[in-house]
Order: structure tokens, then sequence, then C-alpha cells
């Protein structure tokens, strides 16, 4: 797992790869902010909240696809935490 997932997720892109949600599927934006639960897109212009544990996305056009629901917690409780390698 590289370190990406340990990096604040704001002001980054972000595109939705899977998700039980198939409209959201594809979408991709700028992360302008993020809760335990949620992430918020700026999406062309508009803001789109996206619940973290019915996605998997990949963060600046990186090849590695993060779970949302391992990243359900707080973003500075996300940076120190330890998860396993796959």
């Amino acid at each position: 797992m590289s370190d990406s997932i340990h990096m604040p997720f704001l002001s980054r892109s972000l595109t939705v790869k899977a998700s039980s949600d198939a409209d959201l599927v594809g979408m991709s934006g700028i992360v302008v902010g993020e809760t335990r639960r949620t992430i918020a897109l700026d999406v062309s212009g508009e803001t789109k909240t996206l619940a973290k544990n019915v996605i998997e996305f990949t963060l600046d056009h990186e090849d590695e696809l993060i779970q949302g629901a391992m990243v359900c917690q707080r973003p500075e409780d996300r940076i120190h935490r330890k998860y396993r390698r796959n």
C-alpha cells in the first residue's frame, strides 16, 4: 500500500472506480472536504458529497485502488493509522 492513503485528501483529484451506486462510477473531481464518513468533491463547479463506505477510488490518477470503507475515520486519525498490506 502506498503512502497516498496517509496523505491528506484535500485538493487532490479523486476518481470513483467502483461503487454499489452505479451513478457514482466514473465521477471525478477535486476533494474540497472530508469527514469521518464522507468525501466532498467539486465536480464542474458543483459540490457532491459521497459516502466513503460505498465507493472505491483512486487519487491523482494513481493505479492504487483505495476502498472507501477502509478509510472511514477522521482525516487526522487516518494519517497516523497503520494499514495492512494486501
